[in-house]
Parts: C-alpha cells; structure tokens; sequence
C-alpha cells in the first residue's frame, strides 16, 4: 500500500496537525484578547471553534508524532473515515467562523470607526487571519485522509 503524505500516521501530517494547533491556539488568544469580543456573535463562533479545533488537532497531532516514532501508520477504515469526517466538519466550521468574523471586523472598519477601536480591530484582524490559516491546514489533511480511504 502507497503511502500518502500528509496522511495520517506520517511526518507530513504530523507537521500539519501541529500547524492547525500552533495557528488555532494563535487566533483563539488575539481574539480573546480583546476584552469586547464577546459583544459580537461571530467572535463569539469564531473563539467556540477554535475552542473545538484545538484539542482535535493537538489530539491527532500526537496519534501521529506516535505513528513516526512507533512506524506503524494508523490503516484501520473506521478510524480513518472518522478522522476524515471530523476534518471535514471542523474544516467547514473553522471556514465559517473565519469568514464571519473577517466580515464583521471589515464591516466595523468601514462603519466611521466608532464601533471598533483601531487596537482590538487590528486584533480581530490578525485572529481572522490565523483561523483562515488554520483553516487551509485542516482541508488539506482532510484531503490527503480522503485521497487514501479509497485504498484501504
């Protein structure tokens, strides 16, 4: 059987799912900087994934730094279609918030700056910034998972 990379079980993935965790962690604390983020919905979404990605990355970040380190690659198709479904899930998810968020933070941009001080919406921005980052991460590996899961 070929290996994928960036499937599960190799360096590649490995290298992902730290990437996912390192920029999740990263917009979950410029978000929550600010102090007012709880005052819009979308920030709000935005901190709730990336609430929810972290520990799922960082989780399947160790499956695979255990997977290198034992050189047994995880093959089994149970686990592999719920490692895919929950990438995919998070992926959209994490693509919403982004989304949302970048939305809300221009909107408040462009509304005569009275609603956003310059401080927390250069925050906001870079939080924004790191989820689509995050986000990027995700569907890759979820695509790479994907790519294998017809081999098995």
């Amino acid at each position: 059987m070929d290996v994928v990379p960036g499937s599960v079980g190799t360096s590649a993935s490995f290298s992902l799912r730290l990437g996912q965790t390192i920029f999740s962690s990263a917009s979950l604390l410029f978000m929550s900087l600010g102090v007012e983020f709880y005052t819009y919905t979308a920030f709000c979404y935005l901190v709730t994934i990336m609430g929810l990605t972290i520990p799922w990355s960082f989780t399947l970040a160790i499956v695979d730094g255990y997977s290198v380190l034992v050189k047994c690659p995880v093959r089994q198709p149970g686990i592999l279609l719920i490692i895919v479904l929950g990438d995919w899930v998070l992926s959209t998810l994490t693509l919403a918030a982004a989304c949302s968020t970048a939305s809300v933070v221009d909107l408040l941009l462009h509304s005569d700056g009275s609603f956003c001080p310059p401080k927390f919406c250069s925050r906001y921005q870079i939080s924004a910034a790191m989820a689509f980052l995050s986000w990027f991460l995700s569907m890759a590996s979820s695509l790479f998972n994907l790519w294998l899961l017809p081999s098995l």
